[in-house]
């Protein structure tokens, strides 16, 4: 593990310094300036995530640009990196001869300072980081131009700003990239209340699209409906109405002239294998988790009768094979449609007198989480 230095904004100094260009951490003293959430060693967040303080950082590159993290969420898969079942690897520096890991994927940042050869972006613009995996736990950090996508100036708040390059994005595309569907056809959907099925509703809403959503039985569940209703719902069902077999009568009947052609799974299991049944024929089958850390599994006559297609989606994928312009693009295209913000909490540390004062707020709130804590949870350094 590594040894954690106390510091606190009361004193003068702090022996820490971040250097991003290197990839490095290195001391030298000089005053308190930023935060960073570190780890060194996968497991329970609770446990090994720490608050760890480093100086300002020297004037950016030529390419690249300073930025300062205003919120970043805390996702799924943020916890899951941290918990080592994630199969990516985290954003890694080195830290006086020792490699830490920082947290975080998602994050809406300013520009404060442009490198000299930078063309494109200025100090005040709101970006989001296009590079995977890059740590956006930190307050401040400096990233290549190329890595940065610019957002519009209006029309989207600091919530949604910093929970838009993963979740809307993936809903949308999946929306979009496997299956030409017009006003009037069906989506059939799992994990409905999550972050991408609520956007997935609102979206296919926004075009015209009916949705059937499935989502874990719950003490709440009629206000759970009542919500993915409100936002755009077609039909909402738990997992135990697939056992009934009039559900498939009754979705036959409302599909009978556009059969259902796509369906999103972020569970797996048994239940998505029943839900296949609801499909039509020539339907496309797209996976982009795995909540319940089940397999897929899928019966070997529904591609050869129905003739299903499966795919799997990866947004960061969809990053790495497209332009800045086009990530842009994107970013206006989502800004457009005026999403709802998710339920939130923001955790502000940036007031807490010291590292370990810090810390132990944010080990409490991945404590609450771990209990099943349902609001998103927003971190401000």
């Amino acid at each position: 593990m590594l040894r954690q230095t106390a510091t606190r904004l009361t004193r003068p100094c702090t022996q820490l310094r971040l250097l991003i260009r290197a990839n490095a951490f290195s001391t030298s003293p000089a005053c308190f300036a930023n935060r960073a959430v570190v780890y060194t060693e996968t497991g329970n967040p609770a446990d090994v995530l720490r608050v760890q303080s480093y100086d300002p950082l020297p004037p950016p590159p030529s390419d690249s640009v300073t930025i300062r993290f205003h919120l970043s969420p805390i996702n799924p898969s943020d916890i899951n990196l941290v918990q080592g079942v994630y199969p990516v690897k985290p954003a890694q520096l080195e830290f006086s001869g020792q490699q830490v890991f920082v947290g975080g994927n998602e994050g809406v940042a300013e520009v404060v300072d442009v490198g000299t050869a930078v063309q494109g972006l200025r100090k005040g613009d709101r970006i989001v980081v296009g590079k995977p995996q890059f740590g956006t736990w930190s307050s401040h950090r400096v990233i290549q131009a190329q890595d940065v996508i610019k957002l519009p100036s209006r029309g989207l708040s600091d919530v949604n700003a910093a929970t838009i390059i993963v979740n809307p994005p993936t809903a949308y595309n999946m929306l979009h990239s496997f299956v030409e569907l017009k006003e009037g056809d069906w989506v059939l959907q799992n994990g409905a209340n999550s972050a991408v099925g609520q956007a997935v509703i609102q979206i296919a809403a926004r075009k015209g699209l009916k949705t059937i959503n499935f989502v874990r039985k719950r003490p709440d569940l009629d206000n759970l409906i009542a919500s993915l209703t409100e936002l755009g719902a077609t039909h909402v069902f738990t997992y135990d109405a697939l056992a009934d077999k009039s559900l498939a009568k009754h979705v036959k009947q409302w599909t009978s002239d556009r059969p259902i052609r796509l369906m999103l799974n972020c569970v797996g299991g048994k239940d998505t294998t029943a839900m296949t049944r609801l499909l039509g024929d020539n339907a496309h089958l797209v996976s982009y988790g795995a909540m319940s850390k089940q397999p897929l599994s899928l019966p070997t006559s529904t591609f050869i009768f129905k003739n299903l297609t499966a795919h799997g989606y990866w947004q960061n994928r969809w990053y790495n094979e497209h332009s800045r312009q086009e990530r842009e693009e994107l970013m206006r295209t989502i800004t457009d449609l005026k999403l709802k913000e998710p339920e939130h909490e923001i955790l502000d540390l940036s007031s807490e007198t010291s590292d370990e004062a810090a810390t132990q707020r944010l080990r409490e709130t991945f404590v609450r989480m771990e209990q099943g804590f349902g609001k998103k949870v927003l971190l401000r350094l």
